[in-house]
């Protein structure tokens, strides 16, 4: 069981690597809050190598798997907090610097998990580092191939999130086991809602370094190299449109796998519907603001999240008025595609969204 140390601990690395987190995850119930913190900040150790190790892609590859170990139970975690440490960029924060010193301690939390939820954080860990090696290894400002790749790299980085937390779910409330494959399947569709918002607002920072994580098809088709795109242009505006609608459908999947949780579970559907409501509202700014040329043009603002929160509290165990808060944000967003296109990349590998937008 955690202690009371340990969650201060897990609170203070929280707020102070991720904010949103910090806000949402303290909504969740007693049983649930520890582990999940504790998830999020494995899921931050491992975006923090893909983010600041000096490394070439082989050598960053290998302190994934040192870190995945290190997660599963046989591999030395102040060995890596060490290592890693000290190869962090000058640009890492002192937050992010703390994070991995305390990489022992936080995994010394993950030990005192039931064996099925540690199997769950170690599986979404190593999916997630070992799928981020592999992007990194081709990472380019000339983007993804298409909208194949582009979701498996969405799952990689979210939507194996999306099943780690359903997997929690379903073991804190075994009556949810009856909904498992669908809830599963939306999941990881609710992952690529809020991956695609995250790739969406922050091309231009992920561009200046180095990275694209946007689909190349569904630009070529507007005859636009990504690599060439420039603020205000036209065909970069009708491309991101595209992927807006897309995004919009997934948002559609993320309502209906938070409206399969029990509506007296508040807990739960306020730490799906603050994440989605928040994803709604950057979306709808994108829209707005095609010319943008930094993702701060296009951040909500704090009032707006304040407001969120307030009103998912009043409104998030009645299923009529979620469905209704829901088409108020989404209804200046560009029409959801159409089809089935719900990616179960764990079990069948990236499906192929082409036939969604054509």
């Amino acid at each position: 069981m955690s202690t009371t140390d340990d969650l201060a601990l897990q609170h203070a690395l929280l707020h102070g690597v991720s904010r949103t987190f910090a806000l949402t995850i303290p909504v969740l119930p007693p049983k649930l809050e520890p582990v999940i913190g504790n998830a999020y900040l494995l899921c931050r150790i491992t975006d923090t190598i893909e983010d600041h190790a000096a490394l070439d892609p082989v050598a960053q590859a290998a302190l994934y798997e040192r870190f995945i170990a290190a997660v599963e139970g046989h591999g030395d975690a102040a060995a890596f907090a060490r290592d890693f440490g000290a190869r962090l960029t000058a640009h890492a924060s002192d937050d992010e610097r703390r994070l991995i010193a305390e990489t022992p301690r936080v995994l010394a939390i993950t030990a005192g998990f039931s064996a099925e939820q540690r199997a769950a954080l170690a599986e979404c860990v190593a999916v997630m580092g070992r799928g981020m090696a592999e992007f990194q290894r081709s990472k380019s400002t000339a983007g993804l191939a298409d909208l194949a790749e582009h979701a498996h790299y969405c799952y990689v980085v979210a939507g194996c999130v999306g099943e780690m937390l359903t997997r929690l779910f379903i073991g804190y409330r075994p009556e949810l086991a009856a909904r498992r494959t669908e809830m599963l399947r939306l999941s990881v569709s609710f992952g690529q809602c809020l991956q695609m918002t995250n790739i969406l607002k922050d091309f231009w920072e992920d561009r200046a370094q180095g990275a694209c994580w946007l689909p190349r098809d569904v630009f070529l088709a507007e005859g636009l190299e990504l690599a060439a795109a420039q603020p205000g242009d036209a065909r970069f505006a009708r491309g991101y449109r595209r992927l807006l609608g897309l995004a919009h459908a997934h948002a559609e999947n993320a309502l209906r796998y938070t409206l399969l949780l029990p509506p007296r579970e508040t807990g739960l559907r306020n730490f799906c519907l603050w994440a989605l409501f928040m994803a709604l509202l950057t979306q709808r700014k994108l829209f707005a603001h095609p010319g943008f040329a930094r993702g701060a043009e296009v951040k909500i603002t704090r009032r707006s999240v304040y407001r969120t929160v307030a009103w998912c509290k009043l409104t998030a165990s009645f299923d009529a008025l979620v469905k209704a808060s829901f088409a108020l944000l989404a209804h200046r967003l560009p029409p959801p595609a159409s089809g089935d296109f719900t990616p179960v990349v764990a079990e069948r590998g990236a499906d192929s969204e082409a036939e969604v937008l054509r």
